[in-house]
């Protein structure tokens, strides 16, 4: 049931990359062009094109509730979930703004969200559950549950490459679910709660104390069982991080870029690349969350974010904020003079 997440990812076009990068060392520049040289030269062998381009973007925000945040004292509103959804629908979220400024497609993906949306225009649905089960207690989800959420990240990457698109950016919403991310950070960095402390939003000292002695909890009970990657994500998952799992595996094995955004993401990206270690080729990443676990997520993928810039959104901003500089990195590799046809002297 779950055999297309292991099937093989898309081969890099490596004829398309040596051009590139021939073409890197030729253009005429005194030094180097940094971080920028290495996106386009993997653009072009990801693209199989020696004139990348990003003029397609899909920007899809996977939307759910966690059961955890039932838990006394925890300080979420599942209410707040389809209150963000609104937000990006009426094109006032930051998510919205930037689209809009990207010229990107944007969707949202209701994968498990607890309030009936209506009203609400451009969500998919694709509902597993209302909400996860609250972890603490027992596995947030169900086997089938779990297959149901890698499935709906796979068809949002499927849509994304029928419409034509070039870039993939994955987006979070959901009430609670950075303790979610962090109790999966946890399992997968081999840390304890205390260590982590990834909750989410400006909260006072005594809630993060709280809220990690709750995660704690769920290690303790899950981590003697949670195995493999797919064990900790259904057991301490949430509906949208696993979908956005399912889409990073799915980009990979279909050829489409994906520019990975914040702590959350993140989380679901080091899942991803433990399932299925092919796909993480397929990856770029665009910030450093202000989360204070990200830097450690990010040193485990080797990945190398574009921006830091204090940003926690969630919802795919900061992965979107960083599309510009790839794009900038196209048109340098397109339209630099190369030194046998520089006009300035020496080359």
């Amino acid at each position: 049931m779950l055999e297309w997440v292991h099937k093989p990812v898309k081969p890099i076009a490596m004829a398309a990359y040596q051009h590139a990068l021939d073409q890197q060392l030729r253009l005429a520049k005194p030094g180097s062009l940094g971080v920028l040289e290495e996106i386009v030269v993997r653009l072009c062998g990801m693209q199989n094109s020696n004139r990348p381009h990003l003029n397609r973007i899909q920007i899809s925000i996977f939307a759910a509730d966690h059961g955890i945040a039932a838990e006394e004292a925890v300080g979420f509103s599942q209410a707040a979930t389809l209150a963000m959804l609104r937000d990006i629908a009426s094109g006032g979220a930051a998510i919205s703004v930037l689209a809009k400024y990207l010229g990107a497609g944007l969707e949202m993906v209701d994968v498990g969200v607890c309030h009936n949306i209506v009203g609400v225009p451009g969500v998919v649905r694709a509902r597993v559950a209302q909400g996860t089960a609250n972890f603490r207690y027992g596995p947030a989800m169900t086997p089938t549950q779990l297959r149901a959420a890698l499935l709906a990240g796979q068809r949002s990457v499927t849509r994304a490459v029928e419409r034509g698109m070039r870039l993939f950016i994955a987006g979070d919403v959901g009430s609670a679910n950075a303790m979610s991310a962090t109790a999966l950070a946890c399992g997968l960095l081999n840390r304890s709660a205390r260590e982590v402390e990834s909750f989410g939003g400006d909260i006072d000292r005594a809630s993060t104390v709280y809220k990690a002695a709750v995660v704690q909890c769920a290690l303790d009970l899950h981590l003697s069982t949670s195995k493999s990657p797919l064990d900790l994500l259904q057991s301490l998952g949430g509906f949208e991080i696993a979908a956005i799992t399912g889409a990073y595996i799915a980009a990979a094995q279909q050829g489409l870029p994906v520019l990975v955004d914040g702590f959350v993401s993140s989380v679901a990206a080091l899942l991803a690349s433990r399932i299925h270690a092919g796909s993480s080729t397929w990856w770029f990443y665009g910030h450093t969350s202000a989360e204070p676990c990200h830097h450690h997520i990010l040193k485990e993928l080797n990945a190398k974010p574009l921006l830091n810039l204090g940003v926690g959104l969630g919802e795919g901003s900061g992965a979107a904020m960083a599309v510009p500089l790839l794009r900038q990195a196209c048109m340098l590799h397109a339209k630099m003079a190369t030194v046998d046809r520089s006009v300035v002297a020496g080359y």
